[in-house]
């Protein structure tokens, strides 16, 4: 099918509006002319013009009828039809003496009271032809009228709704010429603020989140990439050190064995963080009761022993915070809260952990000693691979997603986590979800 046989099957929204103006126009002029019609139906119906007939008929007393005076032009009305008979009604004579009504009264004819009936017929008749010639003459005027003035309306219409479209067609381009390395263009129309203008700012708003997200996702996937290359990079070079020198002793071997290992396992919890983060982006497929403060209780059992190897005193106030989520997600978010306030810690130092219900929602907070941190950089602490040294860096410490993960499965439960640096170092992370009452 060919683009101009779509068009004529699917028109235009300039054809649509076009055809609704002078649609519209044309139904308003119908209705206009159908008033119109029946008001002039009404005006020369009988029950209307009776009455002028009854008194033009009861001007003459006595049996008599006024004669009407002779037409401008020299032709003099003759009487009505039916009237015809000699002597029935006199020659039009001269204007009498005013009426009972202040006009003229023409002088009159005698006649003989069987003939009023007729008259009265003949000027019945007479209002009848007139009103058929009327209406039928109102009624071409007013169908050729509308009909012209329809197909103007349709024609302005046509050319006003190419005015009122052009900033679709605006919105319209821009969108074709959307890729990847073009993102940062936008539509910024100008003009009133009306549903357009609208359109267009929530479209470039759309533009601006896109942009951002195509942007956090090359960093993404650049640090991702990054960070394993050090790992591999290690591996490769401690079985190249290995396999280049024949005479390797023992010792040697257990050495690039340890760090090949200690490489693999960087390797695997960088994946475990990437996987962990992809679930929680993606949803939840089941939901379960979760108490956070059971949740803190096992992640501070596990960091029991790095804390006091460290000189980390970890203190706790856990009240029972049950929120309906994963378990997996919500013990592991708990976990990375805790590992990272012990990873990024003083020595000596401290770690708080608090959970608890307020209102309607569960909270854990976590603070810690650790070193002092600039504003500017608190905020980006929840991007994936960032911390506090670098950017990028192979601290070894973790792979730079803990707080990534942390937010990331919050907001998969409805909540958020929000981070404060504390004044004399460290920081506070809090987490808010949506609370849910224990089940005994």
């Amino acid at each position: 099918m060919s683009r101009r046989l779509r068009a004529l099957v699917r028109p235009t929204i300039r054809t649509r509006l076009a055809l609704v103006y002078g649609g519209v126009f044309f139904a308003a002029g119908l209705c206009l002319m159908a008033v119109s019609y029946g008001i002039v139906d009404h005006s020369l119906s009988p029950s209307a013009t009776g009455g002028a007939v009854a008194r033009f008929v009861a001007y003459a007393p006595a049996g008599v009828i006024p004669t009407p005076p002779p037409a401008k032009t020299g032709v003099q009305v003759g009487p009505p039809p039916g009237l015809s008979a000699p002597g029935s009604l006199s020659a039009p004579g001269p204007l009498g003496e005013p009426g009972p009504m202040g006009e003229p009264v023409m002088a009159t004819a005698p006649v003989s009271p069987a003939t009023s009936g007729a008259v009265r017929g003949g000027l019945q008749l007479l209002i009848t032809d007139v009103r058929v010639a009327t209406l039928r003459s109102l009624l071409w005027t007013w169908a050729a009228m509308i009909g012209l003035m329809a197909g103007a309306a349709g024609a302005f219409g046509w050319l006003l709704s190419a005015r009122m479209l052009r900033p679709l067609r605006e919105i319209t381009g821009t969108a074709r010429r959307l890729s990847v390395a073009n993102l940062h263009e936008r539509i910024r129309l100008d003009g009133p603020q009306d549903e357009l203008t609208e359109l267009a700012d929530t479209f470039d708003g759309m533009l601006g989140r896109l942009e951002a997200a195509f942007a956090s996702q090359r960093r993404f996937a650049a640090s991702a990439s990054h960070e394993l290359r050090t790992p591999l990079a290690i591996m490769r070079a401690q079985v190249d050190v290995a396999l280049s020198d024949p005479g390797v002793d023992r010792a040697e071997l257990l050495h690039a064995s340890r760090a090949v290992r200690d490489a693999v396992d960087r390797c695997e919890r960088l994946l475990d963080g990437l996987l962990v983060l992809a679930r929680s982006d993606r949803g939840l497929d089941a939901a379960d009761t979760v108490d956070l403060a059971e949740s803190a209780a096992r992640a501070l059992q596990l960091v029991t022993a790095a804390a006091a190897e460290r000189g980390i005193e970890l203190r706790s106030e856990l009240a029972s915070a049950s929120v309906s989520g994963d378990p997996a997600l919500l013990d592991r978010m708990v976990g990375n809260l805790v590992e990272n306030a012990v990873a990024y810690n003083l020595s000596p130092g401290w770690v708080e952990v608090t959970t608890g219900n307020g209102g309607r929602r569960a909270r854990v907070r976590v603070a810690n000693s650790g070193p002092n941190v600039p504003p500017g950089q608190v905020a980006s602490l929840f991007e994936p691979f960032r911390r506090l040294s670098a950017e990028r860096t192979g601290s070894g410490r973790g792979a730079g997603l803990g707080l990534s993960i942390v937010r990331s499965v919050a907001r998969a439960h409805g909540g958020d986590a929000t981070v404060v640096a504390r004044l004399a170092g460290g920081l506070t992370v809090e987490v808010d979800l949506p609370g849910r009452p224990a089940t005994d």
